[in-house]
């Protein structure tokens, strides 16, 4: 069921809610038409939940929370850039070199992300559980987790730090990733390398997030920074053939190892 929702099917994301559920040949549209609120028809259970796994249908139920059905609609995918030809390795590169500013008409930009506000105003959660993961008493939006929690909006001068450059933060998401992706001036490959630090810092920022809530799992800034510096890597590695560098001079000149210093 729903092999489109966090890359697997959620029978194998959620192998345990799977074998209580009552209902296994169940679709998402057949939740969403029975209700997936607490205790809505969508739910049936052989047995009652304990409280771990309670947090599991949240975690579910979180995952869900996005989702628009439309009853008469094909259900695919589209990658914009390429509406006709779909989403290729090379395309995602050509975007990310072509020194065009990428489009942030976003589920982030458009704050459509399962933050706890937008639960707690759904009902999904109790507003008392609307807070922010680090402890900081705000609640959580998207402009505060990814910009403004003292916790989480270090690493932005952290990142800052590594590339070797200064810069002031806005508290609005898209003119933050304006200003980050211009803050070394023009030039076609700073923009793109920028551009993609820019989405690994929020991709990074947003999975420790999770890992919060759900793991209990918590992880310093510091190494949200080496995580970022890893991702970038990687990235680079797996798309250009040519890119030898490796951990130590990255870490010390990411700059240098492009040519753009």
């Amino acid at each position: 069921m729903a092999r489109w929702i966090g890359g697997s099917l959620l029978c194998v994301q959620f192998p345990r809610l799977f074998t209580l559920v009552e209902n296994k040949n169940a679709t998402v549209a057949n939740l969403f038409s029975l209700g997936l609120m607490h205790g809505g028809e969508g739910w049936r259970w052989r047995c009652r939940l304990w409280a771990w796994e309670e947090e599991l249908l949240e975690e579910c139920r979180t995952l869900l929370f996005d989702v628009s059905v439309f009853p008469h609609v094909s259900d695919k995918w589209v990658w914009t850039p390429d509406p006709g030809g779909g989403y290729t390795v090379s395309g995602a590169y050509d975007l990310l070199t072509n020194g065009a500013t990428p489009s942030m008409n976003t589920h982030l930009e458009l704050d459509r992300l399962p933050m706890k506000t937008n639960l707690a105003i759904r009902g999904v959660i109790p507003t008392s559980a609307s807070y922010c993961v680090s402890g900081c008493d705000h609640v959580e939006t998207a402009e505060h987790i990814f910009l403004n929690c003292t916790t989480f909006a270090s690493l932005w001068q952290h990142v800052r730090e590594w590339i070797g450059f200064v810069g002031v933060d806005s508290d609005n998401i898209s003119d933050h990733f304006l200003q980050f992706t211009l803050m070394t001036g023009p030039g076609k490959a700073k923009c793109s390398f920028l551009q993609l630090i820019w989405l690994m810092c929020i991709w990074v920022v947003w999975n420790e997030r999770n890992n919060r809530l759900f793991n209990n799992v918590v992880t310093l800034v510091p190494c949200l920074l080496d995580k970022v510096k890893l991702l970038s890597l990687g990235w680079l590695k797996a798309n250009n053939v040519m890119f030898v560098f490796g951990t130590h001079m990255w870490w010390s000149s990411s700059l240098t190892c492009l040519g753009i210093d």
